[in-house]
């Protein structure tokens, strides 16, 4: 069971949490920081890099409060132990922060270390809760368990590591009955040096606990009650999507559905482990359950995913396009700068690609313009309508773009798994697209 910040928020948060372990009776419990927390930890990074010591303290000092306050709450016997780890992880933080703020300088590595006190506090937190509330508890640091790389901010799991050392320091714990509670979204290097997923990584370090220990289930517990055909807010009234692919669920997360971190279900598709998303708040909600196989969306299609802020690059090469080398040379530029793309489309005189991540732009336009011309266009987004049943009925694709009507369409592709139809379009057309596609396919007439 995997409970996000929403689902740790407050003390009545973390006592629905304890009803729900108890109801379920699940071994291990994966817990995100309370909720906000983790955008708080990264202004006290910033603050450290200004050199403004005494705000970042501040900020420190109002989040040791508001932990107080909440293991005050639930907890009764652990209660003065509880307090006083969670003293101690913060009065480290704070030394942390005053060193970084004399430097100016917060490394990637400095910077995990900062974000980690989230997920390290909150699960001491719910671990004592628990197991003050009768429920055999044992807490473990996640970062002894979770084994990756050395890329901080957005490090890699080594998942056979990870597994040996599951077997050593979960499994023991879970076959004598105890409830295991360790913090998402953490892990460490080899060395011993704590990293993190990237945000909203809790998801991802739930499902390798879970593979890790052969769970017969993951369940993400969140605050909304499952998979939704569209995002809330872009789109009035979408409805819950019971059951759906890992495939599609993939999709999904990666274009922008943020009920699900992107890379949340491939420990879980690789062990072939059930992924269900629950609310927290709602309970006896059935919510939506992932599995190799799920169930076809009665002859439609399965959901809409949008994601914003996207900028399109245009390369054009007269002299080059379609050479040999020619898109090995193009994509070797992405790679150089670790900067992802999400579509790309290629015509008789260019190739279009997008992407999210433009901290990097301004490097990747200027080595792109050795050997193409290259235009930029910002403020655009990505439209994902996504089913397995595009694969068997060719009309869904001619549906889809008929439902856009007038609206100008900047690129559209369609996957060779055939899973989904990508449409990109200024950003500032997405809520009426999302309105047409969704009343086209899952509105009842």
């Amino acid at each position: 069971m995997k409970f996000g910040g929403t689902s740790v928020a407050d003390p009545d948060a973390i006592n629905r949490l304890i009803a729900l372990v108890r109801r379920e009776q699940a071994p291990v419990v994966v817990v995100s920081a309370l909720a906000k927390v983790t955008d708080q930890l990264v202004a006290v990074a910033r603050n450290a890099e200004d050199g403004e010591a005494a705000k970042a303290t501040e900020t420190l000092r109002a989040l040791l409060d508001r932990h107080i306050s909440v293991a005050t709450a639930v907890t009764n016997a652990s209660r003065e132990a509880t307090l006083a780890a969670v003293k101690a992880e913060f009065e480290e933080l704070i030394g942390l922060v005053h060193a970084l703020a004399v430097l100016r300088e917060v490394s990637p590595r400095s910077l995990d270390a900062v974000l980690s006190v989230g997920e390290l506090v909150s699960s001491k937190i719910v671990a004592a809760a628990l197991k003050d509330q009768g429920i055999p508890t044992t807490w473990v640091d996640a970062r002894s368990v979770l084994v990756t790389d050395a890329e901080y901010n957005s490090a890699a799991p080594d998942m056979d590591a990870t597994r040996a050392k599951a077997t050593t320091h979960i499994v023991p714990r879970t076959s004598h009955g105890d409830v295991v509670v360790l913090g998402g979204f953490i892990g460490s290097t080899p060395a011993g040096v704590t990293t993190t997923l990237g945000r909203g990584g809790s998801d991802y370090s739930a499902a390798i606990f879970g593979a890790s220990v052969d769970a017969d289930e993951i369940q993400i517990w969140t605050d909304v009650d499952g998979m939704l055909t569209a995002d809330p807010r872009v789109v009035k009234q979408p409805r819950l999507v019971p059951q759906l692919t890992f495939s599609e669920a993939s999709e999904l997360a990666y274009f922008g559905a943020k009920v699900l971190h992107p890379s949340t279900i491939l420990p879980a598709v690789d062990k072939n482990i059930p992924v269900r998303i629950l609310n927290s708040r709602n309970a006896e909600n059935r919510g939506t359950l992932i599995t190799a196989d799920g169930v076809s969306a009665d002859g439609a299609l399965t959901a809409l995913a949008c994601k914003r802020n996207v900028t399109v690059i245009d390369i054009t090469s007269t002299r080059m396009l379609m050479a040999h080398g020619f898109l090995r040379r193009l994509f070797e530029v992405f790679e150089r700068f670790k900067t992802p793309v999400d579509v790309v489309t290629t015509s008789e005189v260019s190739v279009s690609v997008t992407v999210d991540d433009t901290r990097r732009l301004d490097g990747i336009l200027d080595n792109l313009r050795n050997f193409a011309q290259v235009n930029c266009e910002p403020e655009m987004a990505i439209i994902c309508a996504v089913g397995e049943n595009l694969r068997s009925d060719p009309t869904l694709f001619a549906r889809a773009v008929t439902s856009l009507g007038r609206l100008p369409l900047r690129l559209v592709s369609q996957a060779a798994s055939r899973r989904n139809i990508t449409f990109v379009l200024r950003d500032a057309d997405v809520p009426q697209a999302m309105g047409q596609l969704h009343d086209a396919f899952f509105v009842e007439r």
